[in-house]
């Protein structure tokens, strides 16, 4: 607490604290923690002050020479539904009103922030610790001064660099990256030069923030939509026709991918090939026709099972797989049927899988939001994505390639989600969870989605957080347009958090084993982990995380010792610790 804490009070927070403006903040200073190099380490510093002050000027001190240390102020956004009228008790608060959520910039040692009278708000500080940063612990101050420059406070955080390197992510993880609502937002022509730029930007931006899959829009996605009702037209894919027969465009679906190869994008999920909720229909599709002009060719007035749809797919795919083909990504590419089946719809799909399948010949995953189990059993698709609320099914009956998935509907049973009202620490869970069941990818539907629901409307997603009071605010998406480019959540970077947290556990289960890792994390519980049940509260949470980073030294310190003690020793042995130092280095420690 600062001295001068009758006129500006500070106190260091973790990042899985929420500060709200309209409440005394009661959980206690937090002044250190540890983080592996090449990982992104949060949290915070809250600031009261009893009079109105505006212009605060924030600036950093840091030891740590190599790494950025970004910071942010932030913000409030509005809650009119904040969760359905039956939620579990796991919240922060039921009501509507003013919630911490966007991060927005602050340039530090010229950038400002305010305070209102009697109001606690915060700074978000992440430190990107650089790969070379030495072992060791490092001084992270925050000083906030008055417009002569007088300090009026400061927050003081001490944080450790563990020796080794968090290995890269392998979980594969998407959110749902809405090429429409960037054109929409920013009043760009759909793929002029204007709109790559911003796509550009927000998938940099994405990578950066642990993504490494993206929904590539080969047609224009039939998602989120009333029956009958289009999403404006983002096709990456030029159709001709002519007699029936179809010849394909593939220029755009190029650029984009090359440009998300070139920001890290590892893997690329094609849009869906049928409509949502069913398989019955086709997507929008445009193509020109005979030389005459462009026009609306498939949609929700197709029979997804007709000779017309099905001549396109036979036309359309194999020329797609040959694409893929000479753009060397064989292993980089998975196809969407339909979104979230039903049993309603099981022969639909099964059609439609069966289509699908013997174009592809079963050369590629095909990946679907669902829940029944009977569409996996029936071998309908490769890589089930289970929603957290069903997946223990799946679990038990020890489904392959299982992928999870949650949405708006995970909210009464203690699962993982990141609604607005929702603890933090219950959004960073998701990492445990997804590490402990070999999950092998996530995905969720909205990164990007300021439309309403049903996407009848655009929205101001700092006016409209629960898409028009149709999702509890949070799920609909992660991230805030900015002038130039993606404002941060305080939702988004705790996810990130979680990822980090499975990467650094991959990293210790490769130093010991599976089965410790787990003894590790359950010890002290009176339950085993699962999706449903865990250590509630940002306490475990953060003392689980240091848990493992200890861990990991004590593997570091012992490597070390170990090649110590073998100086001297015969060619052999020598041979044998190149040997080791390059499987070290593959798990990401130091050599």
């Amino acid at each position: 607490m600062s001295e001068q804490k009758v006129k500006f009070e500070t106190r260091c927070l973790h990042s899985l604290v929420k500060v709200f403006a309209d409440e005394e903040l009661q959980e206690a200073t937090y002044e250190s923690g540890s983080a592996l190099r090449g990982e992104f380490y949060s949290f915070q510093v809250a600031y009261r002050t009893a009079s109105y002050m505006k212009n605060i000027r924030v600036s950093v001190k840091s030891g740590l020479a190599d790494s950025k240390v970004i910071v942010k102020s932030v913000g409030l956004a509005p809650s009119e539904l904040p969760n359905y009228n039956d939620p579990d008790d796991y919240l922060l608060r039921t009501t509507p009103g003013l919630y911490p959520d966007p991060l927005y910039p602050v340039e530090a040692g010229s950038g400002v922030v305010h305070a209102l009278p009697n109001q606690w708000r915060s700074v978000w500080v992440t430190v990107q610790i650089a790969s070379e940063t030495p072992a060791g612990v490092y001084p992270v101050e925050i000083f906030f001064a008055d417009e002569s420059e007088e300090v009026l406070g400061s927050g003081l955080f001490q944080l450790e660099v563990i020796g080794a390197e968090l290995p890269e992510q392998q979980l594969v993880h998407t959110e749902w990256f809405y090429l429409d609502c960037l054109a929409s937002w920013y009043k760009v022509e759909t793929f002029s030069e204007a709109h790559f730029e911003i796509i550009e930007k927000y998938v940099a931006h994405y990578v950066e923030s642990g993504m490494n899959m993206i929904l590539t829009p080969l047609f224009s996605p039939p998602l989120e939509l009333d029956y009958g009702k289009y999403r404006p037209t983002v096709q990456l894919v030029g159709v001709k026709c002519s007699g029936g027969t179809y010849s394909f465009d593939f220029s755009l679906l190029e650029r984009f991918v090359e440009m998300c190869l070139r920001n890290g994008v590892k893997h690329f999920e094609f849009s869906h090939l049928f409509t949502q909720w069913g398989a019955k229909h086709a997507p929008k599709i445009f193509a020109e026709v005979d030389g005459t002009g462009t026009e609306q060719v498939f949609g929700w007035e197709t029979d997804a099972e007709g000779e017309a749809y099905q001549s396109f797919l036979t036309q359309f795919i194999p020329q797609l797989v040959q694409f893929i083909k000479e753009h060397g990504l064989e292993r980089s590419c998975y196809f969407h049927l339909s979104d979230e089946p039903g049993t309603w719809c099981l022969d639909s799909y099964t059609s439609a899988s069966n289509t699908v399948r013997s174009l592809l010949n079963d050369e590629f995953p095909i990946i679907d939001a669902l829940s029944e189990y009977d569409f996996y059993k029936r071998g309908l698709l490769t890589h089930p994505v289970v929603s957290t609320e069903h997946i223990h099914t799946y679990i038990e009956n020890k489904a392959d390639n299982l992928w999870a998935y949650y949405c708006c509907c995970e909210y009464k049973h203690n699962e993982s989600n990141r609604f607005f009202n929702m603890p933090s620490a219950r959004n960073r869970i998701i990492g445990v969870q997804l590490y402990k069941y070999d999950i092998q990818g996530f995905l969720h539907w909205g990164y990007n989605h300021w439309y309403s629901q049903r996407s009848r409307r655009e929205i101001n997603p700092y006016q409209v957080t629960d898409a028009d009071m149709g999702f509890p605010s949070g799920d609909a998406f992660l991230v805030y347009p900015g002038e130039d480019g993606p404002i941060d959540s305080i939702r988004l970077v705790v996810l990130r958090e979680a990822l980090q947290d499975v990467r650094a556990l991959r990293l210790l289960e490769s130093l010991t084993s599976k089965q410790e890792v787990i003894a590790l994390l359950e010890a002290g519980l009176s339950e085993p982990i699962t999706f449903r049940q865990y250590e509630r509260g940002s306490a475990w949470m953060l003392a689980t995380r240091e848990r493992v980073n200890r861990r990991i030294a004590e593997c570091v310190a012992e490597w070390g010792q170990g090649q110590g003690q073998g100086q001297g020793q015969g060619q052999e042995q020598e041979q044998e610790q190149e040997r080791e130092r390059d499987n070290v280095q593959g798990r990401g420690l130091p050599c």
